[in-house]
């Protein structure tokens, strides 16, 4: 059986046009297309309560954080600044414990943009709340050019597993404005960009956690660094459901 893939839904904050209705949950359909293609089967989980996050945990063998609104900042006990951007707390709440029961799980996980965010958070990290807050961040992080299309290198770390999939020097896209600070202790830093910003973060001691600052799934009909990337968390994802399906 193909793994089965847990997408945490963002929350569409206006009336649909199929709906009349606010706060429908829903999950980027690049996302849903690459998981799928890649060879995994997506199940999309709309916040809830922290508490119900045990009654999911037996629902899927991979996770992966999406992008979306910015982390609230209380989360690294930090008040808000003047340019942080939206922040939906009821989804913060629910993804970090979704995050933290399934690294207890063993669970395969992957993070985009405010996912990889969301993840360094969520095990202790901090981030940037805005890049003019990094004074080395010189690069265009929010790019203009299409969001199908790449904007700017990013050089990886040699000694690292994302190395080991899509190479020393990806040409990536690139849509934020916040940026990792202090990396979790749990983490390690395996990409930046050329002004030193963080673009991808893994797992110290084991293959359990891979998360990129672009968007994969925005490029992946027409980059192959975005493909391996996600066919990487579907194999990871295979090998749990393979261990806890027997």
């Amino acid at each position: 059986m193909r793994p089965r893939i847990a997408l945490p839904a963002d929350t569409l904050a206006e009336a649909t046009n199929v709906i009349n209705e606010r706060n429908a949950a829903f999950a980027p359909r690049p996302a849903i297309e690459a998981i799928v293609k890649s060879g995994g089967v997506s199940v999309i989980f709309p916040s809830v309560n922290p508490e119900d996050v045990r009654d999911y945990m037996t629902l899927f063998d991979g996770v992966c954080f999406l992008g979306g609104a910015d982390v609230d900042p209380t989360f690294y006990g930090e008040e808000p600044f003047q340019k942080l951007g939206m922040t939906y707390l009821k989804r913060d709440l629910f993804e970090i414990e979704l995050l933290k029961q399934s690294v207890t799980a063993g669970k395969a996980i992957m993070g985009i943009c405010r996912g990889m965010q969301l993840i360094n958070v969520g095990l202790g990290g901090t981030l940037y709340q805005d890049l003019s807050q990094d004074l080395h961040a010189t690069l265009k992080h929010s790019q203009e050019a299409p969001g199908n299309m790449p904007s700017h290198h990013v050089t990886v770390d040699p000694d690292s597993r994302l190395n080991d999939i899509i190479g020393q020097r990806p040409y990536v896209n690139s849509r934020h404005h916040q940026a990792v600070k202090d990396v979790a202790p749990y983490l390690k830093v395996t990409a930046r960009a050329d002004d030193q910003v963080i673009e991808a973060i893994e797992s110290i001691d084991n293959d359990q956690i891979l998360a990129v600052q672009w968007h994969p799934e925005n490029i992946y009909k027409h980059f192959e660094d975005s493909r391996k990337l996600f066919k990487d968390f579907i194999n990871r994802s295979q090998k749990v459901a393979d261990k806890t399906r027997k």
